[in-house]
């Protein structure tokens, strides 16, 4: 096939020779109207150190794009910072900027006609959205990930964006200085790079790279590392091999590439974020995925690293031990990953992990072995019951126990919980319910990091479970459980709960149930009316009304 398949079409259209002319304006030569034009996305933006050297990277792709004798085009599409606007109402545009970033990213590669595309990405809706983009078009793509933050220091503790939220928690407790709190917010982020522990941003590249839509050691590298410049040259030559194969998107991401992908989220004890967003690649790719498929996968791969949030290391301290293709060759040794399925580098999963080193246990603890796991399951466990008849998502791992049951405590958006916190009116035992936080009702189904974070540091962690319809970071640790559906706006189960009802969470039946009779329940519904929809207009209008539910992944484009 000829390496400008798509370009080709429009520089040679002679029916609009405005878009030749155009070309030219912006510098293109005539030889240059003969190759391959490759859409570079980048994410960048001042105002986030997950996104804040992204335009710096894109040049770097584009140096190599350049010297692999084809034309590479920058532009860009949004971000949205979680760790920003985690616990204000700018959370809710979050989630709704994956959909807008694929969205602008299928929009400008389709029209400009672009022979391939590459995404580079640094926050958490980031790498979701363009792989939601990439799995739309038949069009080479690949995704680079801007790399993990360095961990910050104060006082000889390592600090990332969670120890900001949990500084919270111990102020309200009075468990921490005024000079130590204003400490660890001015040391928690050192500069540029993506939250630092197997949060959400680590989560999505760690599997991204593992379901094969990035080159290895793309999650591995650090933002600052040297070797993330020299990833970003590389791409042009990885997607000048795509082109000459014909290597699509369609026939990288699969069943069994999804399974990898979700198997290195249960081994790393990624986010729960992963289960929506995958449910929305897939759908994006026409495959079949559901929570069911998730759980089997969990039931199958064991919880083997010591990362954070809930263990010790950071993801900069994985490069260290080999990265994310060591683990995975580690677990395609033992039969858990599909070494057949095709990657970006126009080889299969294994061959690209013949090379790599193994994986040694016997001087590191960051890793563990299958055999002497952390939990011998997946710590993501799906969940079901009369409390969430169509699922939800637990991230349960073992260190806050299986069971809990208590009375529960409504708290009608996230920030009654800060303030009864404040208060202490939050007590141990008590079900935290957080609820008319879903895609509609949010709307935007927010993050719960700044709760759950304040919950850890107030030293209630291991004494409080909390569930909701909304959504945790991937920083979040503690017993909760999210993604309920349906949810409260739509006249879920979780919209009838009244404080002091009594709530199990059993992760040993994945049951989660509401210790009401069926008869009380009818009568709580026949009393339900559904709220007021808190926007009709703006894109947070558009979303309530298209939205699909988090157990479909919360698409929109789907009507």
């Amino acid at each position: 096939m000829p390496l400008n398949k798509f370009s080709r079409t429009l520089t040679q259209d002679v029916t609009n020779p405005a878009a030749k002319a155009m070309l030219y304006g912006v510098g293109l030569t005539t030889e240059d109207m003969q190759k391959a034009q490759i859409g570079i996305a980048s994410t960048g933006y001042e105002g986030n150190t997950c996104n804040m050297h992204l335009n710096g990277l894109s040049v770097y792709v584009k140096q190599g794009v350049q010297a692999n004798d084809m034309v590479g085009l920058i532009f860009n599409t949004i971000g949205v910072s979680d760790g920003m606007t985690n616990g204000n109402d700018g959370m809710r545009y979050s989630l709704p900027s994956r959909d807008l970033i694929a969205d602008s990213i299928e929009s400008v590669v389709q029209a400009q006609w672009y022979d391939g595309v590459i995404a580079v990405v640094g926050c958490d809706k980031n790498m979701p959205g363009a792989v939601m983009a990439m799995a739309r078009m038949d069009r080479p793509a690949i995704m680079v990930y801007g790399g993990t933050i360095r961990s910050g220091h104060y006082k000889g503790q390592k600090l990332d964006i969670v120890s900001a939220f949990e500084a919270l928690g111990k102020k309200f407790a009075g468990n921490i200085s005024d000079e130590d709190y204003e400490g660890v917010i001015q040391n928690a982020i050192p500069g540029e790079g993506a939250c630092g522990g197997m949060y959400t941003a680590n989560t999505m590249a760690a599997s991204i790279e593992a379901m094969g839509l990035s080159l290895p050691f793309s999650s591995s590298y650090p933002a600052t590392h040297a070797g993330k410049q020299e990833e970003c040259k590389k791409i042009g030559a990885a997607m000048k091999k795509l082109l000459e194969m014909d290597l699509t998107p369609d026939k990288i991401i699969s069943k069994e590439s999804l399974e990898n992908a979700l198997t290195v989220v249960m081994a790393l004890g990624g986010s729960t974020n992963a289960a929506l967003h995958f449910l929305a690649i897939a759908r994006a790719a026409g495959l079949p995925l559901s929570l069911d498929d998730i759980q089997a996968v969990s039931d199958k791969v064991p919880f083997i690293a010591n990362l954070k949030p809930s263990g010790k290391y950071y993801m900069e301290d994985m490069l260290e031990i080999g990265g994310v293709p060591a683990v995975m060759k580690y677990l395609h040794g033992k039969g858990l990953i599909h070494g057949h399925c095709l990657t970006v580098t126009g080889k299969t999963v294994a061959e690209n992990l013949a090379e790599i080193p193994d994986l040694r246990f016997d001087n590191q603890d960051i890793i563990y072995t299958l055999e002497s796991p952390i939990k011998t399951t997946g710590h993501i466990q799906i969940l079901y019951g009369n409390l969430a008849p169509n699922g939800s998502v637990a991230k349960i791992t073992g260190k806050e126990g299986m069971f809990f049951e208590g009375p529960a405590k409504i708290c009608e958006h996230e920030s009654e919980i800060i303030e009864a916190l404040s208060k202490g009116e939050i007590k141990a035992g008590q079900v935290v319910v957080i609820r008319n936080s879903g895609p509609k009702g949010g709307p935007g189904m927010s993050e719960m990091l700044k709760p759950t974070s304040a919950v850890m540091g107030a030293g209630l962690g291991d004494k409080i479970a909390l569930i909701t319809d909304g959504r945790f970071s991937g920083g979040t640790h503690g017993f909760v459980v999210g993604h309920i559906t349906p949810e409260a706006f739509d006249g879920g189960p979780i919209a009838l709960v009244k404080d002091g009802d009594l709530i199990t969470i059993d992760a040993n039946t994945r049951a989660l149930t509401l210790h009401i009779s069926d008869e009380e329940m009818a009568t709580r519904r026949a009393a339900w009316t559904q709220p007021k929809p808190r926007f009709t207009k703006g894109i947070l209008g558009k979303y309530i009304r298209n939205v699909k539910s988090a157990s479909e992944g919360c698409v929109t484009d789907e009507g």
